[in-house]
């Protein structure tokens, strides 16, 4: 059984309030907002059997809006990076937002992060949905989004189905900044990460998508668990850290494991399965200053994402590894579990 609780409601500085709800099913509790489709707090137990919150976040509205690092959110219209903020389908050439260098990042600087979604109650947890109107941020179409967190045992799902009226590419991730430590802990350096996947993209300087390599046993290779401790080798200069898209082999209609995240110190441990050809894997390289929970200043290295996802800037590389452009008459369908253990 889970319970759902609404919370106290927080004022939006923009107008109007953000609705709080907690889900508990006894392991996993869940604090979800309006705003973003944010993940707030996640509560899973430890090896002795303690739960605590292992996301990072904010204490109001406005330090959410405040800051620029996709706490928790959903991430869209399209996540991660669009070459330029430009893209074109059938003699249709679009400008979207810029607001990563010149790129359009997780969907432009009024992505879908900031926006309010409708919240709601399903029998084993809510449902959020959005619409976003034709020309948001550039992107073509009216985008009709539902959004579903929902609780079995250890186990966290979450399922996005979307459609829009014009062809446009979708993506949409959840951005939640995991330390397996709990969220207090101030550096992920001693969780481990083990990863199916033996294909990467190969970025360029702005983090655009230039062709797909082997991992070969290389710094990258997570193919046996490895210590986050490597993203402070020289390699990693030019980004900060890890940030580096994996390619999954996987069935669209079907969930496929992409690796295993763990804390040695908690004993706790989260495994990715997703129906995402991809999964981008950051480490909070730009953190470093942002407002997190209890006044606590946030620092680089403080958590890791793990980002199901269409490839970045696929709209303009369809031919790379997959088409993101939706039409019409298609639905877009993203479903991840997030399966939480403790030994």
């Amino acid at each position: 059984m889970v319970r759902f609780r609404p919370l106290e409601p927080w004022e939006d500085p923009r107008g109007g309030l953000i609705e709080r709800v907690r889900i508990d099913n006894g392991i996993i509790a869940l604090e979800v907002l309006s705003l973003g489709g944010i993940i707030r707090s996640l509560w899973t137990p430890d090896k002795d059997g303690e739960r605590s919150n292992i996301v990072l976040g904010c204490d109001s509205a406005k330090d959410y809006l405040a800051q620029g690092a996709h706490l928790g959110a959903i991430a869209g219209r399209y996540a991660n990076r669009v070459a330029n903020g430009q893209m074109s389908f059938e003699g249709n050439s679009y400008q979207l937002d810029t607001n990563q260098l010149t790129n359009c990042l997780h969907g432009g600087s009024e992505g879908f992060n900031r926006k309010q979604w409708h919240i709601g109650q399903l029998s084993d947890g809510v449902r959020l949905s959005l619409i976003s109107p034709d020309g948001d941020m550039g992107f073509p179409g009216n985008c009709t989004v539902q959004l579903d967190y929902r609780l079995a045992g250890n186990n966290l799902y979450m399922e996005i189905f979307a459609s829009t009226d014009k062809a446009c590419p979708i993506s949409l991730t959840q951005h939640s900044y995991f330390n397996l430590e709990g969220a207090h802990a101030s550096s992920n350096r001693d969780h481990t990460l083990q990863v199916d996947s033996q294909k990467h993209f190969i970025l360029n300087e702005l983090g655009l998508p230039t062709g797909i390599e082997e991992v070969s046993g290389g710094l990258l290779d997570f193919s046996q668990a490895k210590g986050f401790d490597i993203q402070e080798d020289k390699q990693f200069s030019s980004t900060g850290g890890i940030d580096h898209c994996y390619l999954v082999s996987t069935n669209s209609d079907e969930l496929t494991r992409f690796g295993c995240l763990s804390s040695p110190k908690s004993g706790r441990s989260l495994t990715l399965y997703t129906n995402q050809p991809s999964v981008q894997i950051y480490g909070a390289n730009f953190l470093e200053g942002e407002k997190g929970r209890g006044g606590q200043v946030l620092s680089k290295h403080q958590g890791i994402c793990l980002e199901p996802q269409q490839i970045p800037d696929g709209p303009n590389q369809t031919e790379l590894f997959s088409d993101p452009w939706i039409k019409p008459d298609q639905i877009y369908h993203h479903i991840s579990r997030y399966q939480f253990e403790a030994v």
